[in-house]
Order: structure tokens, then C-alpha cells, then sequence
């Protein structure tokens, strides 16, 4: 399976406000057209679409946080009709490798909803180790990248 993180811009942006994930799970994650006023004012981050093949299946949203110096992943989600086929887990593979590919990126960080089993289930088959609660109520684990160790 091939999947390509892309540029949202001002050709694909329509069609990635309107990917949606299940019902059930909209109190989980911010919507993408949330995600992509937010990173305007975020200097290091990127907001890219997930693509399989040429359809758009997703959005990610991820950078350095200027307040603790760690890279996080803000947001990562796949529409509902896409999901359950493998394009979460190979899109995150290519947000890790792009991060660690950064040479200060020692760890990444991301946090979710803590009902948010199918997400978490993702995060630690992925590599991601648990790291307790945040002050503002979701779960937390880290990546720890290889060549900082």
C-alpha cells in the first residue's frame, strides 16, 4: 500500500475540510478545517493531507512545539469510508519517518482522547509507549527515535 502526505492547498483544501471520521468518533479529534485555521498560527508544523493513491483519505497535522521543544503529532485522521484498510498505520509510519528524519527529533509526542481505543491500539502497535494523563485531559505517548538514543 502506497500512501503520500501532500500539501493542503488551496486546490485540495475543500476536500479536506469535508473528510469526516464516524460519528462516534467526532468528539475525539478537532475537525480539519479546525486543524488547518490552527496551523496558520503554528510556525513548525505542517498540515498534509493523506493520500492512497490519488484519493484523499485523510489529514495529519504535526510539528516542533515551540513551548516544550518536543515534535508532536496534533492530529491524524482517516474518513470513514476509508477506514479499517491499513492507511492510518502507514500514514503514521511516514509522519514518523519524516520527523525522525529531523536531526533534533529525539522523541515524538502525541496525545488522544482516552476512549479513543482504535487510535490507542494504533499508537502503541506503531511503537508508541504510554506516558500518562495531560493536564488537559487526554492520553499521552511518546515515540523515542533510535538514532538519539
Amino acid at each position: 500500500m502506497t500512501i503520500k502526505l501532500r500539501k493542503v492547498t488551496k486546490e485540495n483544501w475543500q476536500e479536506c475540510i469535508n473528510l469526516q471520521v464516524r460519528e462516534e468518533q467526532r468528539k475525539f479529534i478537532a475537525s480539519n478545517l479546525y486543524s488547518i485555521a490552527q496551523v496558520q498560527f503554528l510556525e513548525n508544523f505542517e498540515a498534509l493531507a493523506i493520500y492512497h493513491n490519488d484519493s484523499m483519505v485523510g489529514f495529519t497535522l504535526f510539528g516542533l512545539d515551540e513551548d516544550d521543544r518536543n515534535y508532536w503529532i496534533y492530529r491524524i485522521m482517516i474518513d470513514e469510508k476509508y477506514q479499517g484498510q491499513g492507511h492510518g498505520k502507514m500514514a503514521l509510519k511516514e509522519i514518523i519517518q519524516r520527523l525522525k528524519d529531523k536531526p533534533d527529533c529525539k522523541e515524538i509526542i502525541l496525545g488522544y482522547h482516552p476512549e479513543n481505543i482504535g487510535a490507542e491500539k494504533m499508537y502503541i502497535s506503531s511503537g508508541f509507549q504510554p506516558k500518562g494523563m495531560a493536564p488537559w485531559g487526554e492520553k499521552l505517548a511518546s515515540y523515542l527515535v533510535a538514532n538519539h538514543l
